[in-house]
């Protein structure tokens, strides 16, 4: 078997989950963080700031303002920071990932005080239950090794009424957008991403994780399967990303 055959096969074991999806997603992360930033926000054509920025305003956060927020799978604190820098914020975010890394990459960018990063797995989160007023996960939920158990993980530490919102990615369903979107994913990103990066798999990983992931229906059906109510959904950008919002009762 070639090396390309050989990354081929390790890109589609770590995107149908499992151990060898934990493995090499907190590799492959920690070897990209250095120029995460750059291309997140390259290849997104900087639409990404602007579906995080929607993501939190469904935080319902000025509901406890003061309150302690979870940014899971946190990776360079886009979110984190975003959040603790909004007017009228003045508690505190817990920003978790597991690729150590990527938040030392994102550390300089974060307010002094406000955002604590925390080296921890979304399945075993370092926090005690009932305690966090709000949790957001953007563009990570796709990675957790194992997608029930960490949305049960998140349950477990919001307190009554909090919020979980989930950014991901989605499959457009327009015909049109749809042959557009795959010939960008799959063809047109890989190739940048790996030029920029030097990572020679992980920008084939990205779409066939999208590709792995439940639709918009099935995301709710999962997240209401995990105890969160309310439970709702809506499309950004011609059906490119998602932004669900369910609610601790």
């Amino acid at each position: 078997m070639s090396v390309s055959e050989l990354e081929t096969a390790e890109v589609r074991a770590a995107a149908a989950g499992g151990d060898e999806k934990r493995a090499y997603v907190q590799r492959i992360f920690s070897e990209i963080a250095p120029r995460y930033d750059l291309l997140n926000h390259l290849l997104s054509f900087n639409i990404d700031k602007r579906w995080r920025r929607a993501a939190i305003a469904t935080l319902d956060w000025q509901r406890s303002p003061c309150g302690t927020y979870v940014d899971l799978c946190a990776g360079t604190l886009d979110v984190s920071m975003q959040l603790a820098r909004t007017a009228g914020f003045q508690g505190r975010v817990v920003s978790a990932d597991f690729a150590e890394p990527m938040l030392r990459a994102g550390v300089r960018k974060s307010p002094p005080g406000s955002v604590t990063p925390v080296v921890g797995d979304a399945l075993q989160l370092p926090i005690s239950s009932n305690t966090a007023a709000g949790a957001i996960v953007a563009f990570g939920i796709r990675n957790v090794a194992d997608l029930d158990r960490g949305l049960r993980e998140v349950h477990r530490v919001l307190e009554p009424g909090a919020r979980f919102v989930i950014l991901e990615f989605t499959t457009p369903r327009s015909a049109l957008v749809r042959r557009f979107y795959h010939l960008y994913f799959h063809h047109v990103l890989p190739f940048i991403g790996g030029v920029i990066s030097g990572h020679s798999t992980a920008y084939h990983y990205l779409p066939r994780s999208v590709a792995n992931f439940p639709i918009e229906e099935r995301l709710a059906d999962r997240m209401r399967a995990a105890g969160f109510a309310n439970v709702s959904w809506r499309t950004l950008t011609f059906g490119i990303a998602a932004v669900h919002v369910g609610t601790k009762a």
